[in-house]
C-alpha cells in the first residue's frame, strides 16, 4: 500500500485530506510542522509527501507535491525549484491529487530501478506539470483548443487568443506557457484594460527615476520582469496607440526602452495576447494598428463560448462542484440529473465564469441535494 505523509497546518484540512486519500487506497500519516514530519519520516518509509509548503522538504528524497492557497506563478515556480514534482492549488481537486501521487510514485520507482542498474548515471528529475486548472470539456470545439495548445506550446510563436469574456482565455495562455520550454521562467500577466492609458507604457516598459512627477525611483516594466519567460497581454484591444507602437518595436527588435530613457534593453520574451474585441473592427475604426495585429496573430486560438460547447456544461458542473465543496471544506453535494439538464439548457452569457459563480452560490445556499427547484431558485436567469 502506498504510504503518504501529509504536512498541513490546518487540522481540519489535514484530517479531511487523510480521510479522502485513505478512501482511494492510500495509507497516510499527518503532521502540522516540518519538524514533526521529519521525525515521523525517520520511523516510517513513505512513498510521497503532500505538503502545504515546499521549503525545507526537498532534501528528504521523496516525491513532494505542494498544495497551496496561493495560486501565483511565482509560488509555483518557487515550489518546483525547491524540489516539488507538482504544485496544486486549493481548493483541492482530489482526482487531480490522486493522479499526481500515483504518477510521482511510479516515476520514483522507475528512477530507483534505473539507479540500481546504472548507479553512475546522474539522476534526472523530470519537470512536472504545474497544477493549474485543467481545460474541462469533451466537445469538438474545446478539443480543438487543447489540440492547438499542445501543437503550439513548444514553439516561440506568438499567439492571439480570442473569445468572449469568461470563456477561459487566461487559462489557455497559462497552459501555453507551462507546456513550453519557458515554463520554469516567469509568466507575467498584464490586464491592458485595467491600466489607465497614461500609465500603460510605464507598466509595460518601466521608467527611470524622475521620468514623471511620481517616478521617485527606477522601475522595471513587465517586459523586463518576463525576460526568459512569457508575457500575457490580456485585453490587448484596449491598449493605447502609443503603447501599441512600443509593443510593435519590442516584437520586431526584441528591445525595449524605459520611459524617460534613450537606452535600449534587450528582452527575450514570448508574447501571448488575448482580446474579447473584434480587432478587425478596431483596425477599421483606427483604434488598433494592423501591423501589430499581424505581429501578434501568428497563431490564432479562438476559445468558444459555453453555449457552443455541447455536453461540456455537465462536465464543468461536476468539476466545479467537487472543487468548490473541497474549498469550503464541506462534503461534496449531490446534484440531480434534472438540475444538470436545467443548467445545461441555460445560455450562459458570462460563460464558464458565470457558471462557476452559480455553482458556488448553489453550494452555499442549498440545504441538501442540488435539485431543479434549487437551480430555479438560486441560479438566476442564466440566459
Amino acid at each position: 500500500m502506498t504510504k503518504v505523509l501529509i504536512l498541513e497546518q490546518s487540522k481540519s484540512v489535514r484530517n479531511n485530506l487523510r480521510e479522502r486519500l485513505e478512501l482511494q487506497g492510500f495509507s497516510t500519516e499527518g503532521a502540522d510542522t516540518p519538524e514533526l514530519a521529519r521525525r515521523i519520516a525517520q520511523r516510517i518509509a513513505f512513498d510521497a509527501i503532500v505538503a502545504d509548503r515546499a521549503e525545507g522538504l526537498g532534501d528528504m528524497g521523496l516525491p513532494l507535491i505542494v498544495l497551496s492557497r496561493e495560486s501565483s506563478i511565482d509560488s509555483a515556480v518557487e515550489a518546483i525549484r525547491c524540489g516539488a514534482v507538482d504544485f496544486l492549488t486549493k481548493p483541492i481537486d482530489i482526482n487531480r491529487l490522486v493522479g499526481s501521487l500515483r504518477k510521482a510514485v511510479e516515476q520514483g520507482a522507475e528512477e530507483s530501478v534505473a539507479q540500481s542498474v546504472a548507479p553512475t548515471r546522474p539522476k534526472q528529475r523530470q519537470r512536472a506539470g504545474v497544477g493549474i486548472e485543467p481545460i474541462i470539456g469533451a466537445s469538438p470545439a474545446i478539443e480543438e483548443v487543447r489540440h492547438l495548445v499542445d501543437k503550439v506550446a513548444a514553439s516561440d510563436a506568438r499567439v492571439l487568443i480570442t473569445g468572449e469574456n469568461g470563456t477561459g482565455k487566461e487559462l489557455v495562455a497559462r497552459w501555453l506557457h507551462f507546456k513550453s520550454p519557458r515554463s520554469a521562467a516567469p509568466f507575467v500577466e498584464v490586464n491592458c484594460a485595467a491600466i489607465p492609458s497614461e500609465l500603460i507604457e510605464s507598466e509595460l516598459f518601466g521608467h527611470e527615476r524622475g521620468a514623471f512627477t511620481s517616478a521617485i525611483k527606477q522601475r522595471k516594466g513587465k517586459f523586463e520582469q518576463a525576460d526568459g519567460g512569457t508575457i500575457f497581454l490580456d485585453e490587448v484591444g484596449d491598449m493605447s496607440l502609443s503603447a501599441q507602437a512600443k509593443v510593435l518595436r519590442a516584437l520586431q527588435e526584441r528591445k525595449i526602452s524605459r520611459v524617460g530613457s534613450d537606452r535600449d534593453i534587450d528582452v527575450d520574451v514570448r508574447v501571448i495576447a488575448a482580446t474579447n474585441k473584434s480587432l478587425h473592427r478596431e483596425i477599421a475604426e483606427g483604434r488598433f494598428r494592423e501591423d501589430l495585429y499581424h505581429r501578434l496573430g501568428v497563431i490564432l486560438i479562438e476559445v468558444p463560448p459555453l453555449r457552443e460547447r455541447e455536453g461540456d456544461v455537465a462536465l464543468l458542473v461536476e468539476y466545479l462542484l467537487n472543487s468548490i465543496c473541497e474549498g469550503y471544506g464541506v462534503p461534496i453535494k449531490r446534484i440531480t440529473e434534472g438540475a444538470v439538464a436545467q443548467l445545461s439548457a441555460m445560455r450562459w452569457s458570462g460563460n464558464v465564469r458565470e457558471l462557476r459563480n452559480v455553482i458556488e452560490r448553489l453550494v452555499v445556499l442549498s440545504d441538501g441535494d442540488i435539485t431543479e427547484q434549487e437551480v430555479k431558485r438560486w441560479a438566476g436567469s442564466g440566459v
